[in-house]
Protein backbone atom coordinates (compact mmCIF):
# COMPACT_ATOMS: atom_id res chain seq x y z
CA UNK A 1 0.00 0.00 0.00
CA UNK A 2 2.94 2.37 0.92
CA UNK A 3 4.78 1.70 -2.44
CA UNK A 4 1.68 3.70 -4.23
CA UNK A 5 3.45 7.21 -2.54
CA UNK A 6 0.99 8.44 0.03
CA UNK A 7 1.82 9.16 3.59
CA UNK A 8 -0.86 6.48 5.61
CA UNK A 9 -1.96 6.33 8.47
CA UNK A 10 -2.96 2.34 9.94
CA UNK A 11 -6.56 2.72 9.51
CA UNK A 12 -5.87 4.31 5.97
CA UNK A 13 -4.13 0.90 5.53
CA UNK A 14 -6.35 -1.25 6.56
CA UNK A 15 -9.71 0.52 4.84
CA UNK A 16 -6.75 0.72 1.33
CA UNK A 17 -6.48 -3.08 1.90
CA UNK A 18 -10.30 -3.97 2.06
CA UNK A 19 -10.60 -2.07 -0.58
CA UNK A 20 -8.38 -3.91 -2.88
CA UNK A 21 -5.62 -7.06 -1.52
CA UNK A 22 -8.97 -7.95 0.30
CA UNK A 23 -10.57 -9.41 -2.49
CA UNK A 24 -7.76 -12.00 -3.63
CA UNK A 25 -5.25 -12.34 -0.32
CA UNK A 26 -5.96 -11.00 2.81
CA UNK A 27 -7.43 -8.17 4.67
CA UNK A 28 -5.80 -8.04 8.09
CA UNK A 29 -7.01 -6.58 10.91
CA UNK A 30 -5.84 -3.05 12.65
CA UNK A 31 -3.93 -4.51 15.36
CA UNK A 32 -1.70 -6.50 12.59
CA UNK A 33 -1.87 -3.55 10.29
CA UNK A 34 -0.06 -1.81 13.23
CA UNK A 35 1.98 -4.66 14.92
CA UNK A 36 3.45 -4.86 11.25
CA UNK A 37 4.31 -1.17 10.88
CA UNK A 38 6.40 -1.40 14.31
CA UNK A 39 8.08 -4.24 13.08
CA UNK A 40 8.73 -2.17 9.55
CA UNK A 41 9.76 1.16 10.77
CA UNK A 42 12.09 -1.01 13.43
CA UNK A 43 13.87 -2.47 10.34
CA UNK A 44 14.41 0.83 8.40
CA UNK A 45 11.82 -0.13 5.82
CA UNK A 46 9.24 3.10 6.57
CA UNK A 47 9.34 6.10 8.44
CA UNK A 48 6.60 7.83 10.70
CA UNK A 49 5.85 11.24 12.01
CA UNK A 50 2.99 12.66 13.72
CA UNK A 51 0.62 15.40 12.04
CA UNK A 52 -1.73 17.88 13.83
CA UNK A 53 -4.77 19.61 12.27
CA UNK A 54 -6.62 22.11 13.66
CA UNK A 55 -9.43 21.18 16.06
CA UNK A 56 -8.61 17.16 15.14
CA UNK A 57 -7.00 14.54 17.16
CA UNK A 58 -2.99 13.97 15.95
CA UNK A 59 -2.45 10.94 13.88
CA UNK A 60 0.86 9.18 12.46
CA UNK A 61 1.10 8.63 9.55
CA UNK A 62 4.00 6.07 7.64
CA UNK A 63 5.61 6.31 4.42
CA UNK A 64 8.00 3.85 3.18
CA UNK A 65 11.84 4.40 2.64
CA UNK A 66 14.23 3.76 -0.10
CA UNK A 67 15.29 1.05 1.34
CA UNK A 68 11.75 -0.33 2.12
CA UNK A 69 11.18 0.01 -1.65
CA UNK A 70 13.66 -1.87 -3.06
CA UNK A 71 13.03 -4.46 -0.05
CA UNK A 72 9.58 -5.02 -1.52
CA UNK A 73 10.67 -4.89 -4.86
CA UNK A 74 13.21 -7.70 -4.22
CA UNK A 75 10.54 -9.75 -3.40
CA UNK A 76 8.35 -9.14 -6.08
CA UNK A 77 10.51 -9.91 -8.29
CA UNK A 78 12.66 -13.02 -6.73
CA UNK A 79 10.14 -14.63 -4.45
CA UNK A 80 9.48 -18.22 -5.57
CA UNK A 81 5.91 -18.82 -6.87
CA UNK A 82 3.84 -20.90 -4.81
CA UNK A 83 0.84 -22.53 -5.34
CA UNK A 84 -2.15 -20.90 -3.71
CA UNK A 85 -3.00 -21.76 0.17
CA UNK A 86 -7.17 -22.64 -0.64
CA UNK A 87 -8.80 -22.89 2.63
CA UNK A 88 -12.93 -23.22 1.28
CA UNK A 89 -14.81 -23.59 4.17
CA UNK A 90 -18.19 -24.54 2.06
CA UNK A 91 -16.54 -27.15 0.13
CA UNK A 92 -15.05 -28.89 3.53
CA UNK A 93 -18.60 -28.95 4.56
CA UNK A 94 -19.62 -30.17 1.07
CA UNK A 95 -16.55 -32.95 2.01
CA UNK A 96 -18.33 -33.97 4.99
CA UNK A 97 -21.84 -33.69 3.12
CA UNK A 98 -23.32 -37.05 4.42
CA UNK A 99 -23.25 -35.27 7.93
CA UNK A 100 -25.66 -33.21 6.27
CA UNK A 101 -29.00 -33.51 3.87
CA UNK A 102 -29.05 -32.71 -0.02
CA UNK A 103 -31.25 -29.82 0.62
CA UNK A 104 -29.78 -28.66 3.56
CA UNK A 105 -26.35 -28.75 1.74
CA UNK A 106 -28.19 -26.84 -1.73
CA UNK A 107 -29.27 -23.87 1.08
CA UNK A 108 -25.73 -23.72 2.00
CA UNK A 109 -24.42 -23.26 -1.64
CA UNK A 110 -26.85 -20.89 -2.49
CA UNK A 111 -26.29 -18.50 0.31
CA UNK A 112 -22.44 -18.81 -0.72
CA UNK A 113 -23.97 -17.72 -4.27
CA UNK A 114 -25.22 -14.43 -2.88
CA UNK A 115 -22.01 -13.76 -1.13
CA UNK A 116 -20.30 -14.23 -4.31
CA UNK A 117 -22.58 -12.33 -5.93
CA UNK A 118 -21.92 -9.43 -3.45
CA UNK A 119 -18.29 -9.76 -3.78
CA UNK A 120 -18.76 -9.85 -7.09
CA UNK A 121 -20.55 -6.56 -7.69
CA UNK A 122 -18.08 -4.83 -5.12
CA UNK A 123 -14.89 -5.69 -6.74
CA UNK A 124 -16.32 -4.58 -10.19
CA UNK A 125 -17.09 -0.99 -8.39
CA UNK A 126 -13.66 -0.61 -7.03
CA UNK A 127 -11.87 -1.49 -10.68
CA UNK A 128 -14.28 1.38 -11.49
CA UNK A 129 -13.14 3.63 -9.29
CA UNK A 130 -9.57 2.52 -9.32
CA UNK A 131 -9.63 4.58 -13.06
CA UNK A 132 -9.03 8.02 -11.70
CA UNK A 133 -5.56 7.32 -11.09
CA UNK A 134 -3.11 6.06 -13.84
CA UNK A 135 -0.53 4.93 -10.85
CA UNK A 136 -3.33 2.30 -10.19
CA UNK A 137 -3.18 0.53 -13.55
CA UNK A 138 -1.76 -2.97 -11.94
CA UNK A 139 -4.15 -2.92 -8.95
CA UNK A 140 -7.22 -2.53 -11.30
CA UNK A 141 -6.08 -5.54 -13.18
CA UNK A 142 -5.84 -7.29 -10.12
CA UNK A 143 -9.49 -5.94 -9.33
CA UNK A 144 -10.51 -7.27 -13.29
CA UNK A 145 -9.24 -10.51 -12.52
CA UNK A 146 -10.85 -10.72 -8.54
CA UNK A 147 -14.69 -10.21 -10.78
CA UNK A 148 -13.27 -12.87 -13.30
CA UNK A 149 -12.62 -15.32 -10.13
CA UNK A 150 -16.06 -14.98 -8.78
CA UNK A 151 -18.05 -15.38 -11.93
CA UNK A 152 -16.19 -18.09 -12.44
CA UNK A 153 -16.82 -19.29 -8.40
CA UNK A 154 -20.89 -18.70 -9.13
CA UNK A 155 -20.65 -20.47 -11.78
CA UNK A 156 -18.62 -23.53 -10.26
CA UNK A 157 -21.04 -22.94 -7.50
CA UNK A 158 -24.30 -23.87 -9.50
CA UNK A 159 -22.71 -26.62 -10.58
CA UNK A 160 -22.94 -27.84 -7.06
CA UNK A 161 -25.95 -28.11 -6.28
CA UNK A 162 -27.18 -30.66 -9.98
CA UNK A 163 -23.82 -32.52 -8.03
CA UNK A 164 -25.29 -32.85 -4.80
CA UNK A 165 -28.01 -34.68 -5.96
CA UNK A 166 -25.61 -36.84 -7.64
CA UNK A 167 -23.63 -37.38 -4.81
CA UNK A 168 -26.57 -38.28 -2.45
CA UNK A 169 -27.67 -40.88 -5.42
CA UNK A 170 -24.65 -42.43 -5.01
CA UNK A 171 -24.56 -42.40 -0.84
CA UNK A 172 -27.41 -43.46 -1.09
CA UNK A 173 -25.77 -47.28 -2.07
CA UNK A 174 -23.67 -47.59 0.77
CA UNK A 175 -23.94 -49.46 4.19
CA UNK A 176 -25.02 -47.26 6.57
CA UNK A 177 -24.65 -47.92 10.55
CA UNK A 178 -26.45 -47.23 13.61
CA UNK A 179 -25.04 -44.20 13.72
CA UNK A 180 -25.58 -43.20 9.85
CA UNK A 181 -22.72 -43.20 9.06
CA UNK A 182 -21.02 -45.41 5.72
CA UNK A 183 -19.11 -48.45 5.99
CA UNK A 184 -16.15 -48.64 3.74
CA UNK A 185 -16.31 -51.49 1.42
CA UNK A 186 -12.13 -51.18 1.47
CA UNK A 187 -10.99 -49.46 4.75
CA UNK A 188 -7.85 -47.95 4.06
CA UNK A 189 -7.65 -47.97 0.44
CA UNK A 190 -6.93 -43.76 0.68
CA UNK A 191 -3.71 -44.32 1.58
CA UNK A 192 -1.98 -45.26 -1.34
CA UNK A 193 -3.38 -42.09 -3.54
CA UNK A 194 -1.24 -39.92 -2.26
CA UNK A 195 1.77 -41.79 -4.87
CA UNK A 196 -0.64 -42.66 -6.73
CA UNK A 197 -0.85 -46.54 -6.20
CA UNK A 198 -4.24 -47.40 -5.57
CA UNK A 199 -3.59 -50.86 -4.65
CA UNK A 200 -3.96 -52.66 -0.94
CA UNK A 201 -0.65 -51.79 1.37
CA UNK A 202 0.91 -54.16 3.82
CA UNK A 203 0.29 -52.37 7.68
CA UNK A 204 3.96 -51.76 8.33
CA UNK A 205 2.99 -52.54 11.88
CA UNK A 206 2.14 -56.56 10.97
CA UNK A 207 5.21 -58.67 10.95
Amino acid sequence: MLSFGEELTGNDLKKWADWSIGFFYWSPSVSQVYAELKKLEKLGFVRSRAVSEPGARGRRVYAITESGIEAVRTWSREAPVEIPVLKHGVMLRMYMGHLNDPEQLKAIVRDHIVNLEDKLRRAGEHAEHSDREPGWGFSQMSLRWAERYFKAEIELSNLLLDDIDRAAERFARSEIDEFGMPRPRNPGSWRGLSNGDTSDEADPEQP
